[in-house]
């Protein structure tokens, strides 16, 4: 069985075939600036060959089109025939309370996906234009939508309402929904099977850092708490992001002259890391270098990036009344050995203490990274998405590997 994953942006298509006998990558790539004169595809097979060029597409069907050329080219492919992909699963970001499982597309689903636009606005869209394009590319051929919210959808209602008028969450239904679902689910899986349990007797702190940042409290396999709210500005600081803040900053701001579009681009794209750190990037190891080489104030944005991540370990490891593990993943996460020595030497107050040569060894593999005399473990687990998301897409169609 041979399950395509994709996962379509505004500008781009990322893309992964997969072989479910043995959940291994056949092949992956993605397509970049689409919609400009110069699309750019990237495609590797798992042999290691890999083909990047400019190739003129006008949109996301003809993107397909020219993935499903790649699978079965005689020379570069990896399959005969397309009819050799049993389904296609795809990233969606947000379904609401309307879909909170994966699910089969067909066109009410579809009408779902469009009604949550206004939340989604970005990612809704090119998701949906990802689906259509592989109806028009594949007829037949079963699509599934997994959603990027549906793992944290065991919140309870005190933790997912917001404290305004009710009436707002019942007619615009406005609410913590949070994101990132499919790392959390994949990492609390993988992190169960690591420590030798049930998913269901695992409690877990998972913080899924990257350009994008969330946090999730696993009880017994389940979330009932996570950091990314409405929509994924909420919580951590990020990337680009500003996380937290009071909501009454936006209204400063516009009492300022600033437009609504132009306070959601400054909070959306010029905040986090690269608002505070000043060096023009919000990527974390330039922001390392750099408060490394003694710029001052990249190394207050480490700082607040550390503090704020530790913040949310310490609350959630209340609310869950202690935890198995705290466990990083996603690219800061699997990847930034400073970091995670900045927000582990912040927790000690719970028991638990880094080892150092264990954390300079996890370097995108998993592994502990807490003394053995620490009250719970401190763990990498480097996530997989798509793999979860072609898992989720195997169980919801019924289908046999």
């Amino acid at each position: 069985m041979k399950i395509l994953v994709i996962n379509a942006g505004s500008s781009s298509m990322k893309f992964t075939l997969f072989s479910m006998a043995n959940d291994t990558v056949l092949a992956k790539g993605q397509f970049e600036r689409l919609g400009t004169e110069k699309p750019n595809m990237i495609y590797k097979r798992a042999d290691g060959f890999k083909f990047e060029g400019v190739i003129p597409v006008k949109d996301h069907v003809e993107a397909v089109r020219e993935i499903c050329a790649k699978l079965v080219d005689p020379q570069h492919g990896v399959i005969k025939s397309l009819s050799e992909i049993s389904a296609i699963g795809h990233r969606v970001l947000l379904g609401g309370e309307k879909i909170t499982r994966p699910v089969k597309v067909d066109d009410g689903v579809k009408e779902i996906i469009r009604e949550y636009i206004p939340l989604g606005p970005l990612h809704n869209p090119a998701n949906l234009a990802g689906i259509e394009a592989c109806e028009a590319a594949m007829p037949g051929v079963p699509n599934v939508a997994v959603f990027d919210t549906q793992f944290h959808q065991t919140m309870p209602p005190e933790a997912y309402l917001y404290a305004i008028p009710y009436e707002f969450y019942k007619k615009y239904g406005i609410r913590k929904y949070g994101y990132h679902g499919t790392s959390h689910h994949y990492v609390t899986l993988a992190t169960a099977r690591f420590l030798g349990k049930k998913p269901e007797d695992a409690t877990l702190i998972t913080c899924h850092l990257g350009n994008g940042c969330s946090m999730a409290a696993i009880k017994n396999g389940k979330v009932i708490d996570t950091s990314m709210g409405l929509t994924p500005l909420e919580g951590l600081m990020m990337g680009t992001r500003s996380g937290d803040l009071d909501p009454a900053a936006v209204i400063r701001l516009i009492d300022l002259g600033f437009s609504t579009k132009e306070v959601d681009t400054i909070l959306n794209k010029k905040s986090g890391l690269y608002g505070v750190g000043g060096i023009g990037s919000g990527d974390m190891r330039d922001n390392i270098n750099a408060a490394a080489a003694g710029n001052e104030q990249a190394e207050l944005a480490l700082k607040m990036f550390a503090r704020r991540v530790i913040k949310y370990i310490g609350s959630y490891y209340v609310l869950l009344g202690g935890a198995d593990a705290v466990v990083f993943t996603g690219g800061v996460g699997e990847y930034s050995v400073p970091m995670r020595k900045r927000i582990m030497s912040g927790i000690t107050a719970l028991g638990i203490e880094l080892d150092d040569k264990r954390n300079e060894a996890c370097f995108g593999t998993e592994g502990i990274i807490s003394t053995d005399d620490s009250k719970f473990k401190a763990i990498v687990m480097p996530t997989n998405e798509e793999l979860m998301i072609a898992m989720s897409t195997v169980d919801t169609l019924g289908l046999k590997k």
